[in-house]
Parts: C-alpha cells; structure tokens; sequence
C-alpha cells in the first residue's frame, strides 16, 4: 500500500527534472500502478480515486507520449470498477484519449479504444459526454484504413464496445459504419486464407450488435432501402454459414415492430428463409436453423402476415424440419407453428389432421429430457383444438393419442400453460365428448381438476376454467358417476366462499349441473 502510494506520488509532474527523466519516473510508476491495479482493483482503485491522480493520467496522454500506451492501459483497467467511470469523465480523459484513436501504435489504439469502450459502457453521463466527440465518424475512418488483420481486429473490438451503447449505435449507424462492415465482409467472405473466418465472424457480429438498438436497427432497415437489408438476400444466398446465419438474424431482428414485418413479407424475404432452412435440413448448422425459425416466428406475428404466409405454404414447408433430432431446433419450430395458426382456423384445421405431424407432437409430448420442447408440443397441440374448434381435429388428436398429453398439461407449473390446456379440453368436450371420454378417464382429468380447484396456491382464472371444464364433463354419466365417488361437489361447495365473485359464481352453476344431472339419472346428491 505504502509503495502504491509513493508511485502515485511520482505520477505527479512537478519538479525541475528534465523531460527524460521524468518520463522514465512516470513509465516506472505507471508499471507499477498497473500491476497493482490488475492483482486488487477495488483497494487500489480506491486509493487513486482518492489521490485526485486523474487529472495527472490525462495530462500524461496530452503531453508524453512515450507514457501514453502505459496511461491508457491502466485508464482501461481502472474503467471496469464502476465507482471510477465518473471520475475518469470528471477529469476529461474521454477526450484525452480520443486522439490516441489515431496513432498507428497498435497497442496505444487498443487500451485507448477499450478505455472509452468501458468508462461509457453503462453510464448516461460518458454518453453524453463521448456524442459530443467525433469518435464515431474516427472510429468510421480507422476501421477504413485498417491496413492489417490485426488492427482491423482491434478496432473492431473498440466498436463492439461501443455498439453495447444504444445511442453510440445511432451515431456509428449515422457515420456510416455500415457501408464499411459490408465492404469488409464483401472482401474477405470467399477468401481461402485462415484469419478470414475470425473477421467474419466479428464484422457479423457488429452489424447484429447495431441491430439491438431500436432506432439504430430503424435507421438500417430505412423502410427496406437500408444497405444492411438490401445485403440480406446475398448472405442468405451465399455458401458462407456464417453469412447465412447473419442474415437470418438480421431479418429476425428487423421483424421487431409489424411494420417492418409486413414490408419485408411484401419483398419476398420469407421465401429466401425458407430455402436457408432447406439446405439445412439433413446435418445442417444449428444456429443458422434455429435463426431462420426465430425469423420467421417474428414476421408471422402480424396477422395480415400470417394470412400471406400460410397461403404461400410456409406452413407445410417448414414442416421439412419435423425430422429434426436438435431440441434448439424442434423447440424453435413448435414456436413458429403456433404463432402461424393463432387465428387462422383453415390452418388449424388443416394442419391438426396432419397425421405425420400430431405423431411427432404426441413423441415430442413425452420428451421428458427436454421440457421446453414437451412444453411447445403440448402448447402447439392445444392450439390446434382452440384455433380450428373441429370435431375432425378432435377425432384426429385422439386416434394420435394426444387427449392424454393435454389432460397432463393441466397440471403444468405454469398458469399460462395450465389455461390453454383447460381452453382446449373445454373445446374438445365441448364438440364430441363420447370419443374422448375415455381418454379423460385413463388420464385422471376430474383427479387432476379436483385438485386445482382445492390447492389454495391456483389461480382463480384457472379455477374458473377448471369449472368450466367440469360442466362440460357432466353430460357424461361415465364421468359424472367419477365425481360422484371423488366427491367433487364437497370442493364445489368449499368454493362457494372463495374470494373471487366470478369463481363462486362458476362453482354454484357447477353445483346445479351436478345435482340436476343426478337426479335425471337417478343417483341421489344430499
């Protein structure tokens, strides 16, 4: 700690030492500031927060700069502790670092960019303080004369940094840092050399880190003029997996407001996704699959979309992946199902008597090593009976044996699952309750109502469903003779004096049911 503090000491310029002595004191102390800094950030952070040594560290970038490199390296680690960003703006050193961006020192561009890159990643006011600077038209420019693999590299790294910053994102966007990163991705994507996969990959990720932005990502998209998109239709296109999958990403990450979903419907975009997926289906690239579907999921959200889209069978077209073995990929593909038939009762119909898919839904239902695909499956299958309301579908669902995996649903740890299971049996009782009354009794579905409606910790939405269902149920003598021997009307009368109106309401209605189908059927209810 005392040695700490006497190289502080010596950062500081004073005295009547010529300008090589001093500067050999500072590269000394900087050095071992550095190295202090790096083995306890938080002790010896706190100790040059208090020593005021920033305002020094700002004139060693001004005025020596063969102590620059050092100065910027410790200004970069200094930046990750968060109590010390505001004193590194106190002291100006955003602008006294921003010339470094120049230099053709490799090393001194590097832990300068990465200084900036930290000291406003986060903080409002460094913000503020670097959309006053020109770093974004510099950085711009850097990366166009960016001579080598390496420092293409190093900027690139400055920028990634940047771009986690929304409003650096809009003013790199602005200084046309997009025209750069296509260029760059133009010149090395057929390249045989090794180093120019790494490029690629970092290049793909700043554009997508631009995209994250909602008025950058506006800025790019410019109504589908914007040289990002008009570049997607090539990356999807090209043998560079890579570019595929930056491309898919890209139009996922436009489809996030409708507007921009339906202009790049309307361009046709859907289509070239589609043929991504085909060549990917047998051993493909999992990510570039999983993006496409994200894609695609996204631009089906609109529902003059979801018209478009079904009528030009992306519906069927996308069910080339139902052979897929890759969770990411089966779970993606659920998702994307559902969304495209939210509505669309002609597609819900349809595709609910698709023998081969309710089979693999019924499979993926009793993925237990994987919840979150059995999730989909269950959800995908429970919107078919609530989107088409047939009774084709429902003779369908049971001769694929998927009464069962709804019945289940309804015990999910999740209430929103739990609802679209109960509105599906709802329906299904509803249209043909003699074909599937059976399957309600293997499945234990009054046990398992019974058992929502009498723990505390359900919700009276699902309550109020759960009775619903019941009523349906009790047109059946089979299922009406198994409430009888559960004693269901025991707990129908504990809700009578539930909190919620619309509950005690459902519960009486179930009650009257109960007891006029008794009496019609000859069975005695006190």
């Amino acid at each position: 700690m005392d040695s700490l503090s006497q190289h502080l000491e010596g950062l500081k310029l004073f005295g009547n030492k010529d300008q090589v002595e001093v500067e050999e004191e500072i590269l000394e102390s900087l050095n071992m500031v550095l190295q202090a800094v790096t083995g306890d950030q938080q002790l010896s952070g706190n100790l040059l927060q208090a020593s005021g040594i920033f305002t020094t560290l700002g004139q060693i970038l001004t005025s020596h700069p063969r102590c620059a490199v050092p100065a910027a390296q410790v200004l970069a680690e200094l930046a990750k502790n968060e109590e010390l960003k505001q004193p590194c703006i106190d002291a100006g050193l955003v602008s006294a670092l921003l010339p470094h961006l120049e230099s053709s020192d490799q090393d001194l561009l590097l832990h300068s960019g990465r200084a900036i890159g930290r000291i406003c990643y986060g903080n409002n006011t460094a913000k503020e303080a670097l959309s006053k600077t020109n770093v974004a038209e510099e950085l711009v420019r850097q990366l166009r004369r960016a001579e080598n693999q390496e420092r293409l590299e190093i900027v690139t790294e400055i920028l990634q940094l940047l771009a986690e910053n929304d409003s650096l994102k809009v003013q790199l966007v602005d200084a046309d840092v997009q025209s750069a990163l296509v260029e760059i991705l133009q010149r090395v994507q057929d390249s045989p050399e090794v180093e120019a996969a790494g490029i690629t990959k970092s290049i793909s990720d700043l554009v997508i880190s631009l995209l994250l932005g909602d008025e950058s990502m506006q800025k790019l998209f410019a109504n589908g003029t914007g040289l990002i998109y008009q570049r997607i239709s090539s990356w999807l296109l090209s043998s560079n997996i890579q570019l595929q999958l930056t491309g898919a990403l890209a139009v996922a990450n436009f489809a996030r407001n409708d507007s921009n979903c339906v202009k790049m419907v309307q361009l046709g975009v859907v289509h070239q996704l589609l043929d991504v997926l085909e060549r990917h289906v047998d051993n493909g690239d999992v990510t570039v699959q999983h993006a496409a579907l994200s894609a695609l999921r996204n631009l089906a959200i609109p529902v003059i979309n979801k018209v478009q889209m079904l009528e030009e069978g992306v519906a069927k077209r996308i069910q080339m992946l139902l052979r897929s073995e890759m969770p990411p990929v089966q779970f993606k593909l659920l998702g994307t199902l559902r969304m495209l038939i939210d509505g669309q009762v002609k597609a819900a119909e349809s595709l609910g008597q698709d023998p081969a898919l309710l089979n693999r839904l019924v499979q993926w239902c009793e993925a237990k090593e994987n919840a979150g695909v059995q999730g989909e499956a269950n959800r995908l299958l429970a919107s078919l009976l609530r989107h088409s309301k047939s009774q084709e579908v429902v003779r369908a669902i049971q001769e694929a044996q998927g009464m069962k995996h709804l019945v289940s649903m309804t015990t999910s740890e999740h209430a929103i699952m739990q609802n679209e299971a109960l509105i599906a049996l709802a329906i299904a009782s509803a249209i043909n309750l003699e074909i599937i009354k059976d399957a309600f009794k293997e499945s234990k579905l009054i046990p398992n109502l019974q058992k929502l409606l009498e723990d505390d910790m359900t919700s009276p939405e699902v309550k109020y469903k759960s009775l619903g269902l019941l009523c349906s149920l009790l047109s059946s003598g089979d299922l009406r003779k198994q409430m009888e021997e559960a004693k269901v009307q025991d707990t129908l009368e504990s809700l009578c004096n539930h909190s919620n109106t619309n509950v005690v309401k459902q519960a009486v209605t179930a009650i009257q049911i109960l007891k006029r189908n008794a009496q019609d059927s000859g069975l005695f209810f006190p």
